[in-house]
């Protein structure tokens, strides 16, 4: 039998991902944190939404931290929360939200892994041999992977955008880039000519070889960057080239695709991009999100404090 909690749940989440047009990434985050708090809730032997009060709301971030939850990862069940009971009192199945008041637990504001400068060259000249850089004789394989890293730290795009985008959404003449971010949100973000040149080389000397080698009775004939089997590349596969490149490049820390991301950013910004540009082309629906990359290496306050300070010398 359907129970009230399930119908709200339902009802929920066709809102968040149909009328409110979040990702399917997004959306299945949100379906997880309500599920565990629900599941929560009923193990209390409350089953109806009205019959939920602050104290429970309260114990709930309590049985969470006490279950070892990051600060981070509390705040987003938190924020979960508080989108669920609003939506139940906009759909008048409770007469308050009980969650309003609560407020997520404060911790340690921690910085993005971001790369040098240095370390991404490193990280992006390890890929592909010198010998074969400039050669049609080059593994088709590691062709792509060169074409990927560059055009992920040239547009700063999310991981799901690279494994997402199509032929006709880049134009090597114009040096752009068209990419679709969550909630089906397009922009336009410049190519680099470096990610340009060997975006150019896979195109023309690897992804047909790729396309060929698939298995598939239709190839693929939109994807940008293809896997061994001619398919379209995936998530896991990206985060494999990514962690393989690190390893190459001699890297010890790990490394994942917001790596590149991160670093694209903190680098337009030290270079002198201002945060509300840097916003846009990260496709942020906040500027606030995207403040997180104006923090400065101690090397950078330093050297602007002995430039810029009158009795620093």
């Amino acid at each position: 039998m359907t129970s009230s909690f399930d119908r709200l749940t339902e009802q929920f989440l066709v809102h968040i991902g149909v009328e409110r047009g979040l990702a399917d990434a997004t959306v299945g985050a949100y379906k997880s944190d309500i599920t565990k708090y629900v599941n929560w809730l009923q193990s209390r032997s409350i089953s109806n939404p009205e019959d939920i009060g602050r104290q429970d709301v309260e114990d709930y971030v309590a049985a969470l931290d006490a279950a070892g939850e990051s600060a981070r990862s509390k705040a987003r069940r938190l924020a979960s929360l508080h989108e669920f009971h609003r939506f139940a009192l906009a759909q008048h199945m409770v007469s308050d939200d009980v969650s309003a008041s609560i407020k997520a637990p404060k911790g340690i504001s921690t910085l993005p892994d971001v790369l040098s400068v240095d370390e991404v060259a490193r990280l992006l000249d390890a890929v592909l041999p010198d010998e074969t850089a400039a050669g049609v004789s080059a593994d088709p394989v590691q062709l792509r992977n060169k074409a990927l890293l560059e055009f992920m730290y040239a547009t700063g795009c999310r991981v799901s955008e690279a494994a997402g985008a199509n032929l006709d959404d880049i134009d090597l003449t114009e040096h752009v880039a068209r990419l679709m971010g969550k909630g089906s949100k397009q922009r336009l973000v410049p190519i680099g000519g470096y990610a340009c040149e060997a975006l150019a080389r896979y195109l023309n000397a690897a992804r047909g070889e790729l396309e060929r080698r698939t298995t598939a009775k239709v190839p693929e004939r939109r994807a940008v960057f293809l896997n061994k089997r001619g398919r379209r590349i995936s998530r896991q596969s990206i985060w494999e080239v990514v962690k393989e490149a690190g390893q190459k490049a001699g890297i010890t820390r790990p490394l994942h695709p917001h790596t590149l991301r991160h670093s694209f950013a903190t680098h337009l910004i030290q270079g002198g991009a201002d945060v509300r540009t840097v916003q846009e082309l990260l496709g942020h629906a906040s500027v606030t999100t995207t403040q997180i990359y104006t923090h400065v290496s101690p090397e950078h306050l330093i050297e602007a404090y002995l430039m810029a300070h009158p009795r620093a010398r």
